[in-house]
């Protein structure tokens, strides 16, 4: 993009190392963190080995270096930095917790696999699974990936190994983009728009996916490098799995509209002599979200609706939380509308499970997890608890913790938790001194003051550290990284309990977080560069309507420069033959109907609108090539669009 109003999803492929620290030799596991993770070694049931069993059942053909690049050459996809030191036969370093090593053994089985009869799926490709459906004539792909190049590449792999067929019909599960961004790499829009090709999704996907990057998109970006640890080397000591699957690709994110969309379960859809019957989920993993049932296969894909471990109520990167008690209702009415026949259910990430009492079983703990985390969060909440205390006092019961389906690779019960907290009470705890508590560093200054001094607080930090004590140690020295954030012995002693909490952590995500914030206390905010993937892509941009442009320039407006101004402007779309009038008052733009007595008026095609959002050309361009014609006064308009923002992406996290 040449515009910096875009919001892009920045994931950067870093290769630097650690430098050493003062506290403890850097990248080793110290004897507390290896007691704990031969804790975890101890208590799960590691003998159980089917879902290896699983993960490398109906295996047909993988390349042997699967490193995928665009068209100028740069890396997208590289499963081989994992696959190097990441292997069933190898036991997990101590710098990992055991359960996400075991996570990531079966997350880098990666190729093209038969699920079963006339069902393939290439795996290891993304994040998620690209699945192959076959139907007379062609097929009909679930969940096209991220990106066109690494889309692309499992096309390849299945034309190599089962034959040259077109793709009839493309089938997006649900609104996030490791389930749509990839569809230009399989499907030409041509082909599309002459209604050769037919791209189902379910009702109101549209939307949600032209929006969810875009009003808060620069901070879930931004938060997004910390989830999935794109600055981590991979290797031991850095990334490692990231729960749902190894990481995300960075090539090209492409949409094209749905043709076809699903309004109801039961809806019935026959593709290419292939029979599906649709459940919708609204409200589940994702806002927008459907499961489809096989009926002459008995095979029921399940999108991201279950998963081999516990998902996300609320994840990291931040999001709206989800409803947990939603995701089990839903979770019963498969059970109920296709659990008598099911014989093999799969999804969008992770491996299939084959026999209907075992995916039964399956489904039940799957459901089981969110109702359970659900309820009893409202039972503590009720009773007077914190989302700080729920997440301390929460615990499964034996018949779920022992479950490897239903383990925290991905979202944890201690901060699914405080989601549900969050969902019902938001984010005030009650107590009176949280109503209006100091900002970060106002705080810190006072916490380091009364606890006598940076220097005090260091000396008492390292002797907790060497008890073991990571967690009090991570919250004592923020506050004195925060009073002073050139405290270099602070930082780097912070940074050590940072890596050791990630050393132990068995989520994906919060392995992540914590190594990229030890990173960046070693090196720094990272500055602009890199391998960039714009989740707000041109396709994204053109999906939007002038409703949620509007609402995004709402969002950019700075309040501070609006503050006393007050215009009012009529944009004319002929193409769409729509009109708005915006207003800008009292600092807060809104939209509506035409205005009687603007002070501009535009007239400009919706086509245009995009290409200026994509940087293809100005507005005064515009103006010049008669593609925009202004009436009234034209630099007013210009002095409203110098009140927008600009959102810088590398803001600061771990320190002030």
């Amino acid at each position: 993009m040449k515009e910096k109003k875009t919001v892009l999803f920045k994931l950067l492929m870093a290769t630097s190392v650690f430098m050493c620290s003062e506290a403890f030799a850097e990248g080793k596991a110290t004897p507390a963190t290896i007691k704990a993770n031969n804790d975890v070694k101890n208590s799960l049931p590691f003998n159980n080995t089917q879902d290896f069993k699983d993960a490398t059942r109906g295996f047909i053909d993988k390349p042997e270096s699967l490193i995928i690049k665009n068209a100028k050459g740069d890396v997208v996809w590289d499963m081989d930095s994992y696959t190097k030191f990441i292997g069933i036969d190898k036991p997990a370093p101590p710098t990992v917790n055991p359960s996400l090593w075991r996570n990531a053994q079966l997350n880098v089985q990666y190729g093209l696999f038969k699920v079963t009869d006339n069902i393939y799926q290439v795996r290891g490709y993304d994040l998620s699974n690209i699945t192959f459906v076959k139907g007379k004539t062609g097929w009909i792909v679930f969940d096209p990936g991220i990106s066109t190049e690494v889309s692309k590449a499992a096309y390849d792999l299945v034309t190599k190994n089962l034959g040259k067929r077109p793709v009839k019909a493309v089938i997006y599960s649900h609104s996030h983009v490791d389930h749509y961004g990839g569809v230009r790499g399989i499907v030409d829009e041509a082909d599309v728009k002459a209604g050769k090709v037919k791209i189902f999704a379910p009702e109101g996907f549209l939307e949600h996916a032209a929006s969810e990057s875009v009003i808060a998109g620069n901070a879930m970006s931004r938060r997004a490098i910390y989830m999935y640890g794109a600055l981590l080397p991979r290797n031991a000591t850095g990334g490692v799995n990231g729960g749902l699957g190894q990481t995300t690709s960075t090539g090209t994110v492409t949409l094209l509209p749905p043709t076809d969309t699903i309004t109801k379960t039961g809806q019935t859809e026959t593709v290419d002599g292939v029979k599906m019957v649709f459940q919708l989920t609204p409200g589940t993993e994702a806002p927008a979200e459907m499961n489809t049932w096989f009926p002459e296969w008995k095979a029921l894909w399940m999108a991201e609706n279950t998963t081999n471990t516990m998902h996300n109520v609320l994840t990291l990167r931040g999001a709206q939380v989800r409803d947990p008690l939603v995701w089990a209702k839903y979770l019963n009415e498969t059970m109920d509308l296709y659990g008598k026949d099911v014989q093999v259910k799969f999804q969008s990430h992770h491996w299939p499970k084959w026999g209907n009492k075992e995916i039964i079983e399956y489904f039940k703990k799957q459901r089981d997890i969110y109702k359970f985390t659900h309820d009893q969060s409202v039972n503590l909440l009720n009773k007077g608890y914190t989302s700080k205390e729920i997440s301390e006092m929460i615990t499964l019961p034996k018949e779920l913790d022992q479950e490897w389906s239903v383990r925290g690779y991905y979202g944890t019960l201690r901060h699914n938790s405080r989601a549900v907290y969050q969902r019902y009470m938001g984010w005030y705890d009650a107590n009176p001194s949280s109503l209006n508590d100091l900002p970060p560093v106002d705080a810190a200054k006072k916490y380091v003051e009364y606890m006598g001094g940076a220097d005090a607080i260091l000396k008492k930090a390292q002797t907790d550290y060497d008890k073991g004590e990571y967690r009090w140690v991570a919250e004592a020295l923020k506050h004195v990284v925060f009073a002073n954030p050139n405290n270099t012995t602070a930082k780097n002693l912070l940074a050590d309990a940072y890596e050791q909490l990630g050393f132990q952590a068995e989520s994906g995500p919060w392995r992540s977080v914590y190594l990229a914030g030890a990173y960046e206390l070693r090196h720094g905010t990272p500055k602009e560069g890199g391998v960039e993937i714009s989740t707000a892509s041109p396709d994204t941009i053109t999906a939007m309507t002038p409703e949620m442009t509007f609402d995004f320039m709402g969002v950019r407006l700075n309040g501070a420069k609006a503050a006393g101004k007050k215009m009012a402007f009529n944009i004319e779309f002929p193409d769409l033959k729509e009109n708005y009038g915006l207003t800008l008052e009292n600092a807060v733009l809104n939209y509506g109907k035409k205005v009687e007595s603007p002070t501009t008026t535009l007239v400009l095609n919706k086509t245009t609108l995009d290409d200026i959002q994509n940087g293809k050309l100005t507005l005064d361009q515009a103006v010049q090539n008669g593609s925009v014609k202004v009436t009234g006064d034209q630099n007013a308009f210009k002095e409203f669009l110098g009140m927008m923002d600009d959102f810088p992406f590398f803001f600061n996290i771990v320190t002030p």
